[in-house]
């Protein structure tokens, strides 16, 4: 493995920025001449000290050993020279030999690419005492008498360096000051290297929050069983020491695990027992259901992260209400939060929000909403409390954190509102709640790194008890039988999560019927939105304006007309859009867009030409309404006829005219087109740095007719896509962004960002509202990197291996390369463009235009985004759905979208496979979608255009109540008993059932008839039995006859029914 080397560019970055800070607050650093850090030898027991951060902020590693003695113009590095260094010590941060180094020259090479930035002298120590004490002398010499030293006062190494600087020192009469909150503020903002590593960091603790612990925690509160907080927690943390429990975390990317390690244990709290403070620990006593903290910290490359979310387990009214203001409050303080707002600021906005919504939660409000993070988990310099009039900066990373302790739950009437530990009497009456989440500072809404769960309907679960009575209290009494003063078992019944788990077929019932009563309430809330929306005669969409009258005007003066009018003769004039008819001795002119069409007819020597014009109740085609006119009981020419014997100048003017309109239509369709363009503003581009760049990309729509890559670029408003030729640019601003798809390769051949623009742009000659970079999995010129003599070297199941392992490292390399990218976006437009990754798992097949595709569900919307033409589908702008041949025996059903802008045309997907039914039922559930059934398909064009003619009376009239079916999709059994059937509808339908049944051999005819046979459909069959011989009773007793007449006549007409088949 190649040796160790330090990389300089950051190194002098880093050192540079600490040299500014500095600089700039003096007093933050004591005022101190010199910066002095001395680290010891290598010890475990004594972790994340100040000098030890700064090495791994300076340098990525920890070296031991070493003395660093910063002055105003130069670094001096103090370190070994020949010393065996075993770096197993190392083996947690990087996987090198044991082998002989030496760290001075590793140290030399930050002199590379200093540019004159920092100044470096390195000097080396050896085993020679006496040179060693040379060497301390010198750094001595560039310390004043009197002078202010900095280092870091509560360090505490040992070794052989600090037993021999404290014999240097013994004369020096400097004095030391504690410069640790200088070097923080140093530290505090972040460069895109150290975000890229919190990112990783947060997605990590994200991981184990969303996929180990709360399946882990409804798991034990489903089954009852007695598990520790600290059993849990030690399980946790397997997951990230544990190789072969990594891969369940599904953590994209490639992760360096031998980096991974925890901040702390993870901190899991229940049973009244909380402590909200970041020094917590987890206990050892039960979990209990209730409210559950639980706070998670992963550490990547000796970078911290946290993420802290509250779980409601059969909550109470009060509950839930202080759990959505804690919400509230969380969105509240994390708006406050941007560059140049003192800390102070941050939490007294919080304290005022309280006070203003909920004073009763004042005095359970925690101290400070949260700190800075990074290297070291709690920044003391940026604690978001009261007194701290810190000043926030852009690029900083904070553990906001808010919650409310020693909450009181009050009692009830219900069962669920106590909750009792086993053999106590008493209920569990305090209880905290816990939000917690990595933000990045910025200039305008702070970047949100974490990503778990939090919203009310995730962490809250209700559990239901499978005996038919509830208990509200559990009485501990003294077992008298056998004296020894132990409460018997309490009685509990098998409870199961009725939110996340479906055990059985009643439990899938239950989530019908919660996804009925949810779909109910989204109908209500549609239909009190349009009342609302169109309670003025107005709507909240586009205006629907009716067409305006239109004057053509041919020629303004007749000096403007063509020479040759005076031949009377008919003349198309091209380049006026008009057509000059002779009309009793004079020259009319009338414009192209005035006439409907033009006929010709050959009758013998004679060719007539019809010009029929326009007319009030006339349309100009079959989708485009009567056009208005200025005054429509004015006289119109209806229609005009020529004839001539000069068929072949008939035969000119007759192709004139036609291509004449035939262009005028076109220009008009071009401009309609065209009217919604919106002019964008200039990008502005990046000086005095290259732009970020994503090469050798594909864009569609292509620029030109043959495919060609080209670059992307991140601008400062906006991305510019350069094709190899200079002259062919695409830019695309950060504002018309309306969403940003990334796509892995997975099981697909090409990688994808996709972008989705609020108003479309053109390219080349063509509108366009997506804009598509992509790049092939299967890329001829990754393939020829495989050397010419390996390839020639492997055969048969080899070569195919070796094929599968790159092409496999090659997909990987794609999808971190391209999400990165997409997380630069997202960076780069301060979280105006929100990164959108398709949901695959949740995709489901149907035709949306004509071919069958995947359809794939992301958190915003319904997306096609790997052949043309692309779908996507904004879910926040629908207003219904409705599924079409939604009837039994039918494999295949439709999906329309009807949009809020009811102007727009509705989306229709066909030809979804049954089987997808419930899944997309639930999907459009989940994301509060109303959706509607039906047999058949709708004309939504008709429904739409009368829901537009006027929409406040189409919500005064149940709005879009007549898409539910009539009985709300249940059939009783009083429907069925209380139907019966007319005397003349029995009569003339009796004999074609019994075709019907005959002709059907799969099926059997009634129970009279078939009573011998064997019953083949078990309960289904039998209620039908029962249902028909009630229905057939009501029959013969309106009739007047017996059950025994009704039969033989039936028995006498069949065989002659059958034989006359046969005839």
């Amino acid at each position: 493995m190649a040796p160790l080397v330090l990389d300089a560019k950051p190194f002098h970055k880093r050192a540079d920025a600490l040299m500014r800070a500095w600089k700039a607050s003096p007093q933050e650093f004591g005022s101190a001449d010199v910066l002095l850090f001395i680290m010891g030898s290598a010890d475990d027991d004594i972790i994340n000290t100040k000098a030890t951060l700064l090495h791994t902020w300076l340098l990525g590693y920890e070296f031991p050993d070493t003395l660093l003695m910063v002055t105003k113009d130069k670094w001096v590095f103090m370190t070994t020279s020949k010393k065996g260094l075993d770096f197993a010590w190392l083996g947690h941060i990087v996987d090198l030999p044991h082998t002989y180094l030496r760290l001075g020259t590793i140290l030399e090479g930050l002199r590379k690419g200093a540019n004159g930035e920092v100044t470096l002298e390195i000097l080396k120590r050896t085993k020679d005492p006496a040179h060693n004490k040379d060497l301390f002398a010198q750094v001595l010499k560039n310390i004043k008498p009197d002078a202010r030293v900095g280092i870091f006062a509560k360090d505490r190494f040992q070794g052989k360096i600090i037993d021999e600087w404290k014999e240097a020192r013994k004369t020096a009469t400097f004095v030391e000051v504690d410069v640790s909150s200088g070097v923080q503020i140093a530290m505090a903002v972040k460069d895109e290297e150290e975000l890229r590593i919190v990112r990783t960091a947060c997605k990590l603790s994200d991981a184990v929050m969303t996929r180990v612990f709360v399946p882990e925690m409804t798991t034990i509160m489903d089954e009852e069983r007695k598990v520790k907080h600290s059993a849990l927690a030690s399980k946790l943390e397997n997951y990230v020491a544990e190789p072969h429990l990594q891969s369940k975390l599904k953590v994209t990317g490639d992760i360096a695990w031998e980096q991974v390690e925890w901040c702390y244990q993870p901190i899991i709290q229940s049973g009244g027992k909380y402590d909200l403070r970041p020094s917590a620990t987890t206990n050892s006593e039960n979990m209990h259901e209730g409210i559950i903290v639980c706070s998670i910290g992963v550490r990547y490359k000796s970078y911290c992260s946290n993420v802290a979310r509250t779980y409601l387990m059969n909550p109470v009214k009060s509950q839930e209400d202080n759990y959505r203001f804690l919400l509230k409050l969380q969105e509240h303080v994390l708006q406050s939060i941007k560059d140049g707002v003192k800390c102070n600021e941050v939490y007294n906005n919080a304290l005022s929000y309280i006070e203003s919504n909920r004073p009763d939660l004042k005095d359970n409000f925690l101290k400070n909403v949260g700190f800075g993070i990074g290297l070291d988990y709690r920044e003391s310099q940026y604690v978001l409390s009261a007194k701290n009039e810190a000043e926030l900066k852009s690029g900083m990373i904070l553990n906001v954190l808010i919650g409310f302790q020693n909450l009181e739950k009050p009692g009830g009437s219900d069962a669920r509102s106590k909750t009792y530990i086993a053999n106590v009497n008493q209920p569990l009456t305090l209880y905290a709640l816990q939000l917690g989440d990595i933000v990045r500072v910025t200039d305008g809404a702070p970047t949100l790194l974490t990503e778990s769960k939090k919203a009310e309907n995730d962490v809250s679960f209700e559990f239901k008890d499978e005996d038919e009575e509830p208990v509200e209290k559990v009485e501990v009494k003294k077992e008298r039988a056998n004296g020894n003063g132990k409460a018997p078992p309490a009685p509990q019944g098998r409870r199961t999560a009725l939110d996340k788990k479906l055990r059985d077929e009643s439990e899938r019932l239950s989530n019908e019927q919660r996804r009925r009563e949810h779909q109910k309430m989204l109908a209500r809330q549609k239909q009190e939105e349009g009342l609302k929306r169109f309670s003025n005669g107005t709507g909240g969409g586009p205006s629907t304006e009716k067409a305006a009258f239109k004057k053509y005007e041919s020629y303004k003066k007749e000096a403007l007309l063509p020479r040759n009018v005076g031949d009377m003769q008919i003349i198309v004039d091209r380049r006026n859009d008009s057509i000059i008819l002779p009309i009793y001795g004079m020259a009319v002119p009338f414009h192209v867009s005035c006439l409907k069409n033009v006929t010709k007819q050959d009758e013998q020597d004679h060719v007539y030409l019809r010009f029929n014009f326009i007319t009030p109740g006339q349309s100009t085609g079959k989708k485009e309404p009567a056009l208005p006119y200025e005054d429509p009981n004015a006289t119109f020419v209806r229609a005009l006829s020529f004839r001539s014997t000069d068929s072949f100048r008939f035969n000119e003017i007759y192709k004139e005219i036609n291509d004449l309109k035939k262009d005028l239509t076109k220009r008009e369709a071009e401009r309609k087109e065209m009217a919604d363009l919106v002019e964008q503003d200039k990008l502005v581009e990046i000086k005095g740095r290259r732009p970020i760049r994503l090469q050798e990309v594909f864009m569609r729509p292509q620029l030109e007719s043959k495919r060609a890559s080209g670059d992307l670029e991140i601008h400062s408003n906006g991305l510019r896509y350069q094709s190899q030729r200079s002259d062919q640019r695409v830019d695309i601003l950060f504002s018309n962004i309306k969403h940003l798809f990334f796509q892995p390769c997975d099981s697909e051949l090409i990688v994808i960002l996709h972008i989705h623009l609020r108003n479309p742009i053109m390219i080349g000659k063509k509108k366009t509202k997506d804009v598509q970079l992509y790049r092939d999995v299967t890329d001829a010129t990754f393939d020829e990197t495989v050397s010419r003599g390996r390839r020639q070297a492997l055969y048969g199941d080899e070569d195919e291996l070796a094929q599968e392992q790159e092409e496999r490292k090659r997909r990987q390399q794609l999808n971190r390369e391209f999400q990165q990218f997409a997380d630069k976006i997202k960076d780069a437009s301060r979280n105006e463009v929100d990164v959108d990754v398709p949901f695959r798992d949740l995709g489901f097949m149907g035709v949306p235009s004509r071919q069958l595709v995947l359809l794939q569900p992301t958190t915003d919307c319904l997306v096609h985004l790997t052949d043309v033409p692309f779908l996507v589908i904004t879910l926040s702008e629908v207003e219904i759905a409705h599924l079409e041949r939604v009837q039994f025996g039918l494999k295949n059903f439709d999906l329309v979208f009807v949009f809020k802008d009811f102007t727009r045309n509705p989306v229709h997907i066909n030809t979804i496979p049954v089987k997808q039914l419930d899944h997309i039922k639930d999907w459009l559930d989940s994301v509060d979608i109303p959706f509607s059934e039906g047999p058949v398909n709708l004309s939504w064009n008709t429904i739409m255009k009368t829901i537009n003619e006027d929409p406040a009376a189409f919500f005064a009239n149940d709005g879009w109540s007549f898409l539910q079916p009539g009985s709300d999709g249940e059939s009783s059994e009083e429907d069925v008993s209380e139907y019966e059937m007319s005397e003349s509808e029995f009569g003339g339908s009796e004999s074609d059932s019994e075709d019907d049944y005959s002709s059907d051999s799969g099926a059997s005819e009634s129970a009279s008839d078939f009573s011998g046979e064997s019953d083949a459909s078990g309960e289904d069959w039998d209620e039908l039995e029962r249902r028909a011989a009630k229905t057939d009773q009501k029959v013969r007793d309106r009739e007047g006859g017996g059950p025994k007449k009704r039969r033989d006549d039936s028995d006498d007409d069949r065989p002659s029914k059958k034989s006359k088949s046969r005839r």
